[in-house]
C-alpha cells in the first residue's frame, strides 16, 4: 500500500457551481509521478442530530422525501453549513428546531465523518442531544414542511437497518454511534454484569 503523502492535488478546474455544491476536475500526481484527474463535488459540511428522548432508549427520527433517490427516507435531523461562520454546534440546534420542533439543554459531539469520500468532499459532524424540551418548528423546504417525525427504540436499530428501513448513512452512523456512547463506562459508574 502506497503512502497516501506522496500523493498531492496539484490543481482544479471548475466545471459546474450551483447554490448547494460545485462539482470540479481536481488534477493530482502519484507516488510514481504520473499524473491523473478525478471528478470532485465540493459542497458545504454538515451536521447530524440524535435527538435522545429522557428514557435514554428511543431518538426521534425523520422520514423525508429525498429526490435524488426519489424515496421517503427514515433519518437523523441533519444539515447543510451553510451559514458563513456558524459553528457545527449551533447549526445542529436550528436543524433540530426546523426539522424536529425540539431544543435540547446538551449538545455533545459523537465524532465526525466523511459521506462519500470517493467523490465528494462533505464531511458530516455528527451530535447527540440531550434533555429534550420543546420548541418551535419552522420548516426549511416543501420537503421538510411534509416530513412526519417518528419515535424509534435504540434496540431495534439493527433489525431497521436489516430490514432496510434504515437505509441513509449518516443516520446509521449516528445511531451506531450513540449506541456506543452510551455503553461506556462513564467516571463514577460501574459496569454492570
Amino acid at each position: 500500500m502506497g503512502d497516501s503523502a506522496t500523493f498531492r492535488q496539484i490543481g482544479e478546474r471548475p466545471r459546474y457551481s450551483g447554490e448547494r455544491l460545485r462539482v470540479v476536475i481536481g488534477t493530482f500526481v502519484g507516488p510514481d509521478g504520473f499524473t491523473f484527474e478525478r471528478e470532485i463535488v465540493r459542497t458545504f459540511g454538515a451536521v447530524c442530530v440524535v435527538p435522545l428522548e429522557s428514557d435514554r432508549d428511543h431518538v426521534l427520527l425523520v422520514r423525508q422525501y429525498r429526490g435524488p433517490v426519489d424515496q421517503a427516507l427514515l433519518e437523523l435531523p441533519a444539515g447543510k453549513l451553510d451559514v458563513p461562520g456558524e459553528p457545527p454546534e449551533l447549526c445542529a440546534a436550528r436543524e433540530l428546531a426546523e426539522e424536529v420542533g425540539v431544543k435540547a439543554e446538551r449538545l455533545t459531539e459523537l465524532g465526525h465523518f466523511w459521506n462519500s469520500p470517493g467523490y465528494c468532499d462533505e464531511l458530516t459532524v455528527c451530535f447527540l442531544a440531550e434533555e429534550l424540551g420543546v420548541g418551535t418548528r419552522s420548516a426549511d423546504g416543501i420537503e421538510e414542511e411534509h416530513l412526519v417525525v417518528e419515535r424509534v427504540s435504540l434496540r431495534s436499530v439493527e433489525d431497521l437497518i436489516a430490514a432496510g428501513d434504515i437505509a441513509d448513512a449518516k443516520t446509521i452512523a449516528g445511531l451506531l454511534l450513540t449506541r456506543s456512547f452510551l455503553e461506556m463506562p462513564r467516571p463514577g459508574s460501574h459496569p454492570s454484569g
